[in-house]
């Protein structure tokens, strides 16, 4: 993860929550009143957001002192305390929304990931996402992504081509749409194209792509239709592929499952603040 660019990120988010001033935090407790918050879980998963604990609350002081008690990629249940954060209780205050909306999304991109890549145990498929992320948040979805064991598909429009159906209607077809970017790219970028057919499969063959995607095909059709892709053209399953599927898909002998539901529709993962006050040395643990 780009720390430069995380920083800013999180310089960003917090200017947006605090404006001019917390007037709650900075109209009751002294600059001076220390204290301590206890991040615990509240539900079972893949723990991800240490860089953001780590880097958001020093951002706001570095006197805060963070004491991480998991790493990301571990299993949590409900009840583990995540992070023990101490520091000027006005600066832990003002921290705390903007780093649990974070790492609960993170937490539930990963174990929404780890998920996913469990159902493909014993088969040669692979898991990765899409850039179906949350706008200002593609870095941190698609760490969540890695740190859940699953993979990143393209980042963006910028490290790799993909036809999907409307670039492939204006240039006329799929062989016109290969050929014309084939000419123009370096020899590093990939050229993945999207089929629905037989017909459209066989044409990007013969076309040169290097990925195929099938696109909303079902198990049955990907199954009979892989036989005829060159073993240099990698093959991908994407549309309509959820949980209760995704084995279907896994075991026809697809190389990438690519998923948008790991990061456009996840339920933020349950974690919770408790505050200790200075001299009160009963952290409540759950």
């Amino acid at each position: 993860m780009n720390i430069i660019k995380l920083e800013k990120m999180l310089k960003q988010f917090f200017n947006e929550d605090l404006g001019d001033g917390d007037l709650s935090s900075e109209f009751i407790f002294s600059a001076e009143q220390q204290g301590a918050f206890s991040f615990y879980a509240k539900e079972s998963g893949i723990f991800c957001g240490a860089n953001i604990i780590e880097h958001g609350f020093l951002l706001l002081d570095r006197s805060i002192e963070v004491n991480l008690h998991t790493k990301d990629g571990e299993m949590v249940k409900s009840g583990d305390v995540l992070a023990v954060i101490k520091g000027p209780l006005q600066k832990l205050l003002i921290g705390e929304r903007v780093i649990l909306n974070l790492i609960q999304r993170m937490s539930a991109i990963a174990t929404a990931a780890h998920l996913a890549v469990q159902e493909t145990v014993g088969t040669h498929a692979k898991i990765c996402d899409t850039r179906k992320t949350l706008p200002g948040l593609r870095m941190l979805d698609k760490y969540a992504v890695r740190i859940g064991g699953a993979f990143n598909h393209r980042n963006g429009l910028y490290d790799a081509i993909m036809l999907k159906d409307n670039h492939i209607a204006f240039a006329g077809s799929i062989t016109k749409a290969v050929q014309t970017a084939r000419a123009k790219v370096g020899h590093t970028v990939k050229i993945e194209v999207e089929i629905e057919s037989k017909e459209q499969l066989e044409e990007a063959i013969n076309a040169g792509a290097d990925i195929i995607m099938f696109d909303n095909r079902s198990p049955e059709e990907i199954r009979a239709w892989l036989p005829i892709v060159p073993p240099t053209i990698a093959t991908e399953a994407s549309g309509g592929i959820t949980l209760e599927n995704l084995k279907a898909y896994a075991q026809t002998g697809i190389q990438w499952i690519s998923l948008g539901s790991l990061t456009h529709s996840v339920k933020a993962f349950d974690i919770s603040a408790l505050v200790q006050m200075k001299g009160d040395h009963s952290l409540v643990h759950h």
